[in-house]
């Protein structure tokens, strides 16, 4: 095999470059190389790897991005070019969902308004009405997306003995839905039915403000909305404006709009929990994550098919 030189966007942590072996050279992007040498692009999932990037490295052969989402790649046009694009679907299921349930319980029994409550001093004893939330087995969860990660939380949800309904491009088998306890229901009976809602659908141009004004308008009075899939498919602006007026209950943010900007008006809103993109930030996940990203590059050269490409 012949040299294949990796242009890697970012330092990759766990030492996983190690991986690479004396018939790859890796460079940075601060490095000094010719962009026509580039065969290998690694780039993590807040890396834009549009037309213009992909068309300066004419002899590049994959991509292979550090995350499950690719919405960072301009896919299509990769494709077209005869690109191979990776991602590293399957690694980051049980992490993301165990975020995702801490959220829906975060939310629904209050519990950093209870802890801000507790040490601003105003605890002075138990009384029968303080803090009331959710109470988990009485609640219908609503599941958009029905991938991995949404299984995954549904699982949870089960365990709960929540009611729990769903909707997907297309419905998982009978099998996976006896399993999880899951009725397959049409979106807006979802929406509206729904006392929780938690979005685990990828970011397309058909999921951008997927829930906006009118599905907010749709919604259960004090319904809560979770979202770790991707910022953009809510509408953030909106969100604020039914949080303040009381139609959503609360809401368990991981991602965001226009991330790392966070829409002001959510920083100072009690009975919104914000977390800084952290869904699979376990060391366990993470460098499975990145060794994932890795091997594809290596397979792809040294076996010709890459672990995990998106087809």
């Amino acid at each position: 095999m012949e040299k294949v030189n990796v242009l890697i966007l970012h330092k990759l942590p766990f030492n996983s470059e190690s991986l690479f072996d004396k018939q790859f050279n890796i460079f940075r992007y601060d490095d000094n190389f010719k962009n026509e040498e580039i065969q290998a692009l690694i780039p993590l999932l807040t890396d834009e790897v549009s037309k213009e990037l992909i068309d300066s490295l004419p002899d590049l052969k994959i991509i292979s991005n550090v995350g499950v989402g690719y919405n960072n790649i301009d896919y299509e046009y990769a494709l077209s070019k005869g690109i191979v694009v990776t991602n590293t679907p399957g690694v980051l299921t049980e992490s993301t969902a165990d975020l995702t349930f801490a959220l829906i319980l975060g939310v629904a029994r209050r519990i950093l308004e209870a802890d801000r409550f507790l040490r601003d001093g105003k605890f002075k004893g138990w009384d029968l009405t303080l803090f009331l939330g959710l109470e988990l087995s009485q609640a219908t969860l609503g599941i958009i997306g029905m991938g991995r990660i949404g299984q995954a939380v549904a699982r949870r949800a089960k365990g709960f003995g929540m009611k729990i309904i769903y909707h997907n491009r297309k419905r998982v088998s009978e099998d996976s839905e006896k399993e999880l306890s899951a009725k397959y229901v049409p979106f807006d009976e979802l929406i509206s039915t729904s006392d929780i809602i938690s979005l685990h659908c990828p970011l397309t141009k058909e999921t951008h403000h997927l829930i906006d004004k009118n599905e907010f308008l749709k919604m259960k009075d004090g319904v809560i909305i979770i979202n770790t899939a991707r910022g953009p498919v809510i509408n953030e602006k909106e969100l604020v404006n039914f949080l303040k007026n009381g139609k959503v209950k609360g809401a368990g943010l991981d991602v965001f709009e226009r991330e790392p900007e966070v829409e002001g008006d959510l920083l100072h809103m009690e009975n919104v929990i914000l977390l800084p993109h952290i869904g699979s930030a376990t060391h366990y996940t993470r460098k499975r994550i990145v060794t994932l990203a890795v091997n594809n590059v290596i397979e792809f050269f040294k076996n010709e098919r890459p672990l995990t490409p998106i087809k």
